[in-house]
Protein backbone atom coordinates (compact mmCIF):
# COMPACT_ATOMS: atom_id res chain seq x y z
CA UNK A 1 0.00 0.00 0.00
CA UNK A 2 1.12 3.65 -0.56
CA UNK A 3 0.08 7.03 0.26
CA UNK A 4 0.89 9.63 -2.62
CA UNK A 5 0.04 13.41 -1.54
CA UNK A 6 -1.09 15.68 -4.36
CA UNK A 7 -2.34 18.68 -2.45
CA UNK A 8 -2.90 19.45 1.44
CA UNK A 9 0.33 18.22 2.78
CA UNK A 10 2.26 21.13 4.57
CA UNK A 11 -0.42 23.53 3.51
CA UNK A 12 -4.17 24.52 4.34
CA UNK A 13 -6.11 23.60 0.91
CA UNK A 14 -6.43 21.96 -2.12
CA UNK A 15 -6.86 18.00 0.32
CA UNK A 16 -6.06 14.86 -2.27
CA UNK A 17 -4.43 11.96 -0.45
CA UNK A 18 -3.92 8.96 -2.68
CA UNK A 19 -4.18 5.47 -1.08
CA UNK A 20 -2.99 3.05 -3.75
CA UNK A 21 -3.14 -1.04 -3.24
CA UNK A 22 -4.25 -3.46 -6.03
CA UNK A 23 -7.38 -0.51 -6.26
CA UNK A 24 -6.16 3.38 -5.88
CA UNK A 25 -9.06 5.31 -3.70
CA UNK A 26 -8.70 9.30 -3.41
CA UNK A 27 -9.21 10.68 -0.19
CA UNK A 28 -10.54 14.65 -1.13
CA UNK A 29 -9.98 16.21 -4.11
CA UNK A 30 -10.16 20.47 -2.68
CA UNK A 31 -8.79 23.42 -3.80
CA UNK A 32 -6.52 26.30 -2.47
CA UNK A 33 -7.94 29.87 -1.89
CA UNK A 34 -5.60 32.36 -1.02
CA UNK A 35 -4.63 35.33 -2.86
CA UNK A 36 -5.18 32.88 -5.74
CA UNK A 37 -6.58 29.54 -6.81
CA UNK A 38 -4.20 26.28 -6.74
CA UNK A 39 -5.43 23.05 -7.49
CA UNK A 40 -4.21 19.68 -6.67
CA UNK A 41 -0.63 18.89 -8.50
CA UNK A 42 -2.28 16.27 -11.06
CA UNK A 43 -5.22 14.67 -11.86
CA UNK A 44 -4.67 10.77 -11.39
CA UNK A 45 -6.95 8.40 -12.50
CA UNK A 46 -8.59 6.39 -9.78
CA UNK A 47 -11.05 3.38 -9.19
CA UNK A 48 -12.54 5.37 -6.27
CA UNK A 49 -13.21 8.62 -4.57
CA UNK A 50 -13.83 9.91 -1.01
CA UNK A 51 -15.72 13.08 0.10
CA UNK A 52 -15.10 13.22 3.94
CA UNK A 53 -16.96 16.96 3.55
CA UNK A 54 -18.46 19.51 1.82
CA UNK A 55 -15.92 22.56 1.79
CA UNK A 56 -14.55 23.24 -1.32
CA UNK A 57 -10.67 22.72 0.22
CA UNK A 58 -11.96 19.26 0.23
CA UNK A 59 -14.13 18.57 -3.12
CA UNK A 60 -13.35 21.60 -4.65
CA UNK A 61 -12.24 20.28 -7.56
CA UNK A 62 -13.67 17.02 -7.55
CA UNK A 63 -15.75 16.94 -10.70
CA UNK A 64 -12.02 16.80 -12.24
CA UNK A 65 -11.94 13.56 -11.50
CA UNK A 66 -13.93 12.39 -14.12
CA UNK A 67 -12.37 14.08 -16.91
CA UNK A 68 -11.01 10.58 -18.24
CA UNK A 69 -12.44 8.07 -15.40
CA UNK A 70 -15.53 7.36 -13.76
CA UNK A 71 -14.69 6.70 -10.24
CA UNK A 72 -17.39 5.48 -7.63
CA UNK A 73 -17.58 8.36 -5.02
CA UNK A 74 -18.42 7.93 -1.01
CA UNK A 75 -19.76 10.35 1.38
CA UNK A 76 -23.24 11.11 2.85
CA UNK A 77 -25.74 12.54 2.22
CA UNK A 78 -25.61 16.41 2.93
CA UNK A 79 -22.03 15.71 1.71
CA UNK A 80 -23.28 15.33 -2.02
CA UNK A 81 -26.00 17.80 -1.49
CA UNK A 82 -24.08 20.72 0.06
CA UNK A 83 -20.96 19.65 -2.69
CA UNK A 84 -23.71 20.44 -5.74
CA UNK A 85 -24.78 23.47 -4.18
CA UNK A 86 -21.19 24.81 -3.65
CA UNK A 87 -19.97 23.73 -7.03
CA UNK A 88 -22.57 24.94 -8.98
CA UNK A 89 -21.87 28.05 -7.85
CA UNK A 90 -18.03 27.50 -8.46
CA UNK A 91 -19.57 27.43 -12.25
CA UNK A 92 -21.85 30.24 -11.97
CA UNK A 93 -18.88 32.57 -10.33
CA UNK A 94 -16.36 31.39 -13.17
CA UNK A 95 -19.21 32.36 -15.99
CA UNK A 96 -19.91 35.87 -14.39
CA UNK A 97 -16.20 36.86 -13.89
CA UNK A 98 -15.05 35.42 -17.54
CA UNK A 99 -12.48 32.44 -16.62
CA UNK A 100 -12.58 28.98 -17.26
CA UNK A 101 -14.02 27.01 -14.62
CA UNK A 102 -11.87 24.39 -13.57
CA UNK A 103 -14.51 21.56 -14.70
CA UNK A 104 -17.34 21.64 -17.13
CA UNK A 105 -21.31 20.52 -15.98
CA UNK A 106 -20.47 17.15 -17.69
CA UNK A 107 -17.99 16.33 -15.70
CA UNK A 108 -20.35 17.79 -12.18
CA UNK A 109 -23.33 15.40 -13.98
CA UNK A 110 -20.70 12.28 -13.42
CA UNK A 111 -19.92 13.44 -10.08
CA UNK A 112 -23.13 13.30 -8.85
CA UNK A 113 -24.17 10.35 -10.99
CA UNK A 114 -21.41 8.32 -9.47
CA UNK A 115 -21.85 9.31 -5.66
CA UNK A 116 -22.92 6.45 -3.47
CA UNK A 117 -24.22 7.97 -0.12
CA UNK A 118 -23.75 6.15 3.00
CA UNK A 119 -24.65 6.77 6.89
CA UNK A 120 -22.29 6.42 9.44
CA UNK A 121 -20.93 3.20 10.45
CA UNK A 122 -22.90 1.64 7.31
CA UNK A 123 -19.57 -0.50 5.95
CA UNK A 124 -19.72 -1.43 2.21
CA UNK A 125 -17.14 -3.67 0.33
CA UNK A 126 -15.09 -2.14 -2.75
CA UNK A 127 -12.29 -4.61 -4.23
CA UNK A 128 -10.18 -5.42 -1.18
CA UNK A 129 -11.69 -3.15 0.95
CA UNK A 130 -14.00 -2.10 3.87
CA UNK A 131 -15.16 1.45 3.77
CA UNK A 132 -16.98 2.30 6.83
CA UNK A 133 -17.70 6.46 7.70
CA UNK A 134 -18.25 7.59 11.01
CA UNK A 135 -19.00 11.38 12.29
CA UNK A 136 -16.19 13.78 12.21
CA UNK A 137 -18.02 16.29 14.23
CA UNK A 138 -16.96 19.05 11.76
CA UNK A 139 -20.05 19.63 9.97
CA UNK A 140 -23.01 18.24 9.08
CA UNK A 141 -22.61 14.45 7.27
CA UNK A 142 -18.85 15.44 7.96
CA UNK A 143 -17.13 11.88 8.13
CA UNK A 144 -13.88 10.64 9.14
CA UNK A 145 -13.47 8.00 7.29
CA UNK A 146 -12.49 3.87 7.65
CA UNK A 147 -10.46 2.02 4.95
CA UNK A 148 -9.83 -1.45 6.00
CA UNK A 149 -8.12 -3.80 3.62
CA UNK A 150 -9.14 -7.47 4.01
CA UNK A 151 -8.22 -10.75 2.22
CA UNK A 152 -4.66 -10.05 2.96
CA UNK A 153 -2.03 -12.14 5.11
CA UNK A 154 -3.02 -9.35 7.73
CA UNK A 155 -5.72 -6.76 7.86
CA UNK A 156 -4.68 -3.10 7.73
CA UNK A 157 -6.76 -0.24 8.92
CA UNK A 158 -6.54 2.92 7.28
CA UNK A 159 -8.20 6.12 8.80
CA UNK A 160 -8.53 9.21 7.09
CA UNK A 161 -9.88 12.11 9.87
CA UNK A 162 -10.53 14.59 7.18
CA UNK A 163 -11.53 18.05 9.27
CA UNK A 164 -12.78 17.08 12.76
CA UNK A 165 -13.95 18.40 16.39
CA UNK A 166 -13.96 16.37 19.20
CA UNK A 167 -15.57 19.16 21.21
CA UNK A 168 -19.20 18.85 21.27
CA UNK A 169 -20.80 21.95 19.04
CA UNK A 170 -24.80 23.21 18.87
CA UNK A 171 -25.18 20.88 16.02
CA UNK A 172 -22.88 18.45 16.40
CA UNK A 173 -21.67 16.03 19.57
CA UNK A 174 -18.12 15.60 18.58
CA UNK A 175 -16.03 13.16 16.81
CA UNK A 176 -15.77 9.65 17.21
CA UNK A 177 -12.12 8.08 17.77
CA UNK A 178 -11.81 5.19 15.05
CA UNK A 179 -9.11 2.71 15.66
CA UNK A 180 -6.01 2.66 13.64
CA UNK A 181 -2.91 0.85 11.73
CA UNK A 182 -2.35 4.30 9.57
CA UNK A 183 -3.64 7.49 11.02
CA UNK A 184 -4.00 10.30 8.59
CA UNK A 185 -5.11 13.24 10.42
CA UNK A 186 -5.37 17.29 10.14
CA UNK A 187 -3.45 19.75 12.19
CA UNK A 188 -4.94 22.48 11.46
CA UNK A 189 -4.36 23.75 14.46
CA UNK A 190 -1.47 22.13 15.88
CA UNK A 191 0.16 23.81 18.76
CA UNK A 192 -2.69 25.93 19.20
CA UNK A 193 -5.79 25.66 21.35
CA UNK A 194 -8.87 26.99 21.10
CA UNK A 195 -10.59 29.24 23.82
CA UNK A 196 -13.59 27.72 26.07
CA UNK A 197 -16.00 27.97 23.48
CA UNK A 198 -19.29 29.00 25.93
CA UNK A 199 -17.74 32.06 27.02
CA UNK A 200 -16.63 32.85 23.12
CA UNK A 201 -20.43 32.65 23.11
CA UNK A 202 -21.13 35.01 25.85
CA UNK A 203 -18.42 37.07 24.37
CA UNK A 204 -19.96 37.13 21.33
CA UNK A 205 -23.44 37.71 22.03
CA UNK A 206 -22.83 40.27 24.67
CA UNK A 207 -20.88 42.54 21.97
CA UNK A 208 -23.78 42.00 19.50
CA UNK A 209 -26.66 43.17 21.90
CA UNK A 210 -24.22 46.29 22.28
CA UNK A 211 -24.50 46.76 18.75
CA UNK A 212 -28.05 46.20 18.67
CA UNK A 213 -28.67 48.42 21.95
CA UNK A 214 -26.62 51.51 19.90
CA UNK A 215 -29.08 51.67 16.90
CA UNK A 216 -25.97 49.37 14.87
CA UNK A 217 -25.80 46.44 12.62
CA UNK A 218 -24.03 43.90 13.06
CA UNK A 219 -22.66 42.38 10.28
CA UNK A 220 -21.38 38.67 10.73
CA UNK A 221 -19.73 37.54 7.19
CA UNK A 222 -19.86 33.58 7.51
CA UNK A 223 -19.19 30.86 5.69
CA UNK A 224 -22.41 29.13 4.15
CA UNK A 225 -21.45 25.48 5.43
CA UNK A 226 -21.37 25.02 8.79
CA UNK A 227 -20.76 28.39 10.40
CA UNK A 228 -24.08 29.76 9.11
CA UNK A 229 -25.89 27.43 10.78
CA UNK A 230 -23.75 27.45 14.24
CA UNK A 231 -24.16 31.30 14.16
CA UNK A 232 -27.51 31.53 13.40
CA UNK A 233 -28.63 28.66 16.46
CA UNK A 234 -26.14 30.81 18.76
CA UNK A 235 -28.40 33.98 18.30
CA UNK A 236 -31.57 31.93 18.33
CA UNK A 237 -30.51 30.31 22.00
CA UNK A 238 -29.98 34.19 23.30
CA UNK A 239 -32.90 35.45 22.30
CA UNK A 240 -31.53 37.60 19.03
CA UNK A 241 -33.68 34.81 16.22
CA UNK A 242 -36.42 37.86 15.59
CA UNK A 243 -33.32 40.16 15.16
CA UNK A 244 -31.48 37.87 13.05
CA UNK A 245 -31.18 38.52 9.04
CA UNK A 246 -30.10 35.74 6.92
CA UNK A 247 -28.56 36.48 3.34
CA UNK A 248 -26.46 34.89 0.79
CA UNK A 249 -25.98 31.07 -0.12
CA UNK A 250 -26.23 30.65 3.59
CA UNK A 251 -29.80 30.93 2.84
CA UNK A 252 -29.75 27.75 0.96
CA UNK A 253 -27.17 25.81 2.93
CA UNK A 254 -29.17 26.28 5.84
CA UNK A 255 -32.23 24.63 4.25
CA UNK A 256 -30.17 21.95 2.90
CA UNK A 257 -28.66 20.92 6.81
CA UNK A 258 -32.09 21.22 8.06
CA UNK A 259 -33.46 18.74 5.66
CA UNK A 260 -30.84 16.11 6.42
CA UNK A 261 -31.56 16.74 10.48
CA UNK A 262 -30.50 12.54 10.99
CA UNK A 263 -26.66 14.08 10.62
CA UNK A 264 -27.19 17.11 13.39
CA UNK A 265 -27.39 16.81 17.30
CA UNK A 266 -30.17 19.53 17.55
CA UNK A 267 -32.28 19.41 14.43
CA UNK A 268 -35.36 20.92 16.27
CA UNK A 269 -33.44 24.06 17.21
CA UNK A 270 -32.01 24.82 14.44
CA UNK A 271 -35.58 24.89 12.83
CA UNK A 272 -36.74 26.84 15.24
CA UNK A 273 -33.73 29.23 14.53
CA UNK A 274 -34.84 28.89 10.99
CA UNK A 275 -38.81 29.89 11.83
CA UNK A 276 -37.82 33.13 13.82
CA UNK A 277 -34.83 34.59 11.32
CA UNK A 278 -35.57 36.46 8.06
CA UNK A 279 -34.33 35.20 4.90
CA UNK A 280 -33.03 38.28 3.12
CA UNK A 281 -33.78 38.21 -0.68
CA UNK A 282 -32.31 40.95 -2.80
CA UNK A 283 -31.09 44.33 -2.92
CA UNK A 284 -34.07 46.32 -1.89
CA UNK A 285 -34.29 44.21 0.82
CA UNK A 286 -30.68 44.93 1.87
CA UNK A 287 -31.66 48.32 2.02
CA UNK A 288 -34.47 48.17 4.09
CA UNK A 289 -32.54 45.78 6.83
CA UNK A 290 -30.31 48.68 7.27
CA UNK A 291 -32.85 51.07 8.28
CA UNK A 292 -32.87 50.11 12.09
CA UNK A 293 -30.95 48.06 14.47
CA UNK A 294 -30.17 44.23 12.98
CA UNK A 295 -27.47 40.79 13.15
CA UNK A 296 -26.71 40.24 9.05
CA UNK A 297 -25.68 37.27 8.92
CA UNK A 298 -24.19 36.64 5.33
CA UNK A 299 -21.72 35.45 2.96
CA UNK A 300 -18.75 35.48 1.82
CA UNK A 301 -17.49 34.42 5.31
CA UNK A 302 -14.07 35.85 3.93
CA UNK A 303 -15.60 38.55 2.10
CA UNK A 304 -14.32 37.63 -1.01
CA UNK A 305 -17.73 38.41 -2.54
CA UNK A 306 -21.62 38.04 -1.87
CA UNK A 307 -23.84 40.37 -0.30
CA UNK A 308 -21.86 40.93 2.79
CA UNK A 309 -19.76 43.16 -0.11
CA UNK A 310 -22.74 45.21 -0.42
CA UNK A 311 -23.69 46.10 3.40
CA UNK A 312 -19.93 46.58 4.48
CA UNK A 313 -19.41 49.91 3.06
CA UNK A 314 -22.81 50.92 4.19
CA UNK A 315 -22.98 50.41 7.92
CA UNK A 316 -23.68 53.43 9.95
CA UNK A 317 -21.51 54.85 12.95
CA UNK A 318 -22.31 52.13 15.46
CA UNK A 319 -22.33 49.07 13.63
CA UNK A 320 -19.67 46.69 14.07
CA UNK A 321 -18.38 43.52 11.77
CA UNK A 322 -17.95 40.24 13.91
CA UNK A 323 -15.31 37.57 12.12
CA UNK A 324 -16.11 33.98 13.43
CA UNK A 325 -14.14 32.24 10.80
CA UNK A 326 -10.55 31.70 9.25
CA UNK A 327 -9.03 34.14 7.35
CA UNK A 328 -7.02 32.86 4.74
CA UNK A 329 -3.56 34.76 3.15
CA UNK A 330 -4.09 37.71 0.83
CA UNK A 331 -8.05 37.72 1.05
CA UNK A 332 -10.74 40.80 1.84
CA UNK A 333 -11.26 39.17 5.58
CA UNK A 334 -7.30 39.01 6.18
CA UNK A 335 -6.98 42.55 4.91
CA UNK A 336 -9.76 43.58 6.80
CA UNK A 337 -8.21 42.37 10.21
CA UNK A 338 -4.78 43.03 9.71
CA UNK A 339 -5.43 46.71 7.62
CA UNK A 340 -8.46 48.49 8.22
CA UNK A 341 -9.38 47.80 4.22
CA UNK A 342 -10.58 45.45 1.54
CA UNK A 343 -9.72 45.46 -1.95
CA UNK A 344 -12.91 46.10 -4.47
CA UNK A 345 -12.51 46.34 -8.36
CA UNK A 346 -12.43 50.67 -7.53
CA UNK A 347 -9.61 49.90 -5.70
CA UNK A 348 -8.65 49.67 -2.22
CA UNK A 349 -11.18 50.71 0.31
CA UNK A 350 -11.04 51.67 4.08
CA UNK A 351 -13.51 50.20 6.58
CA UNK A 352 -14.21 52.60 9.42
CA UNK A 353 -16.55 49.85 11.35
CA UNK A 354 -14.48 48.00 14.28
CA UNK A 355 -13.93 44.74 13.67
CA UNK A 356 -13.69 42.03 16.37
CA UNK A 357 -12.82 39.06 16.02
CA UNK A 358 -14.17 35.02 17.86
CA UNK A 359 -13.05 31.60 17.72
CA UNK A 360 -15.62 29.41 16.66
CA UNK A 361 -13.73 27.18 15.07
CA UNK A 362 -14.90 23.71 13.89
CA UNK A 363 -11.26 21.74 14.48
CA UNK A 364 -9.52 20.16 17.00
CA UNK A 365 -7.17 22.19 18.87
CA UNK A 366 -3.62 20.60 19.63
CA UNK A 367 -4.48 18.83 23.04
CA UNK A 368 -7.63 16.98 21.12
CA UNK A 369 -5.66 15.87 17.83
CA UNK A 370 -3.05 14.85 20.80
CA UNK A 371 -5.66 12.47 22.57
CA UNK A 372 -7.47 11.41 18.95
CA UNK A 373 -3.79 10.02 18.14
CA UNK A 374 -3.29 8.55 21.58
CA UNK A 375 -6.89 6.69 21.45
CA UNK A 376 -6.95 5.69 17.75
CA UNK A 377 -3.13 3.93 18.81
CA UNK A 378 -2.04 3.68 15.31
CA UNK A 379 1.21 2.01 13.87
CA UNK A 380 2.15 5.32 11.66
CA UNK A 381 0.74 8.90 12.14
CA UNK A 382 1.02 11.22 8.99
CA UNK A 383 -0.13 14.81 9.60
CA UNK A 384 -2.14 16.69 7.00
CA UNK A 385 -3.77 20.07 6.73
CA UNK A 386 -1.68 22.25 8.29
CA UNK A 387 1.27 24.71 7.17
CA UNK A 388 5.15 23.62 7.20
CA UNK A 389 6.15 25.14 10.01
CA UNK A 390 3.28 23.73 12.24
CA UNK A 391 3.01 20.43 10.38
CA UNK A 392 6.79 19.73 11.18
CA UNK A 393 6.59 20.79 14.88
CA UNK A 394 3.57 18.64 15.88
CA UNK A 395 5.50 15.00 13.51
CA UNK A 396 8.20 15.83 16.77
CA UNK A 397 5.67 15.94 19.70
CA UNK A 398 3.88 12.60 17.93
CA UNK A 399 7.26 11.43 17.77
CA UNK A 400 7.94 12.27 21.65
CA UNK A 401 4.93 9.98 22.53
CA UNK A 402 6.61 7.25 20.92
CA UNK A 403 4.89 7.40 17.60
CA UNK A 404 6.04 6.71 14.06
CA UNK A 405 5.17 10.11 12.41
CA UNK A 406 5.48 11.71 9.16
CA UNK A 407 4.98 15.52 8.01
CA UNK A 408 4.84 15.06 4.09
CA UNK A 409 4.93 17.29 1.37
CA UNK A 410 2.80 17.66 -1.70
CA UNK A 411 4.40 15.28 -4.11
CA UNK A 412 5.45 13.05 -1.67
CA UNK A 413 4.84 9.22 -0.97
CA UNK A 414 4.74 6.85 2.20
CA UNK A 415 5.00 3.28 1.28
CA UNK A 416 2.91 1.55 3.79
CA UNK A 417 4.55 -1.87 5.12
CA UNK A 418 2.48 -4.99 5.76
Amino acid sequence: MILKFYGGAQEVGRSSILLKDDRSVMMDFGVKIDGKTEYPVEVPKVDAFVLSHAHLDHGGYAPALYEHAHPTAFGTKPTLDLSLLLLEDSLSIARKEHFKPPFNRRQLSLFRNNFVQLGYRKPIRFGNFDLEFHDAGHICGSAVTLIERVKAKENKRVVYTGDFKLEPQTLHKGAEIVKSDVLITEATYAGKEHPERNAEISRFVDEVEEVLDNGGNALIPVFAVGRAQEILCMLYEKGLGGSTYLDGMAREATRIVAKNSGFLENASKLSKAIEEAEFVQGGRERSSVMEGPSVIVTTAGMLQGGPVLSYITRLNSNSKIFITGYQAADTNGRLLVENGHINSEDGKIRIKSPVSKYDFSAHAGNSDLMRYIRESAPNIVVCVHSDEGSAKAFVEEVKGEGFEAYAPRVGDSIKLSD
